[in-house]
C-alpha cells in the first residue's frame, strides 16, 4: 500500500491509500478521486518525505491516542446527534435556512451534495471513520 498526501483546488489536505502508484494514476486519470470535504475532483498529490524504516520498531507519535480520540468523537456524534441517513444534504440545508429545527445531525451525502453545501456556506464536516480499537486490529 502507498499513502499519498493529497489536496484539492480549495487547499483541503487529506490522504489517500492506494495499492500501487499505478493504481493512483489510474483512478486519477478516470476522475475517480474527489475531496472528502468539498467533493472537488481536482485532486493532486502533494510533496511528501519518504517513510524510512529505522533499525528499531517505531510507532507513529500519538497514533493510538489519535485513534482513541476519533472513536470518541464518532461515539459522541452517534449518541447525541440525529441520524438522518441519505437525507443529510436536504436536512442540513433546511436547518441552515431556518426551515427545520436547529439540531445536530449526521448521515450520508454524495461528494457533489457536500460541495454544494460548502459553496452555499452550510457548515458541514466529515464524520470520523469507524475505527476498531487497536487490540481488535489483525
Amino acid at each position: 500500500m502507498i499513502r499519498y498526501a493529497l489536496s484539492c483546488p480549495l487547499d483541503h489536505s487529506f490522504e489517500g491509500w492506494f495499492a500501487s502508484s499505478a493504481d493512483y494514476d489510474d483512478q486519477s486519470n478516470r476522475g475517480m478521486l474527489s475531496c472528502p470535504l468539498c467533493g472537488s475532483n481536482g485532486v493532486a498529490k502533494q510533496i511528501m518525505a519518504p517513510a524510512v524504516a529505522g533499525t528499531k520498531a517505531q510507532s507513529s507519535p500519538g497514533g493510538p491516542k489519535v485513534r482513541e480520540m476519533m472513536m470518541e468523537v464518532r461515539r459522541h456524534v452517534e449518541e447525541t446527534f440525529e441520524d438522518v441517513g441519505d437525507g443529510f444534504a436536504s436536512e442540513a440545508r433546511a436547518i441552515h435556512e431556518g426551515r427545520a429545527e436547529d439540531r445536530g445531525i449526521y448521515g450520508q451525502a454524495t461528494g457533489a451534495e457536500v460541495k454544494r453545501l460548502v459553496e452555499d456556506g452550510v457548515p458541514v464536516a466529515p464524520m470520523p471513520p469507524a475505527v476498531k480499537p487497536r487490540e481488535e486490529l489483525n
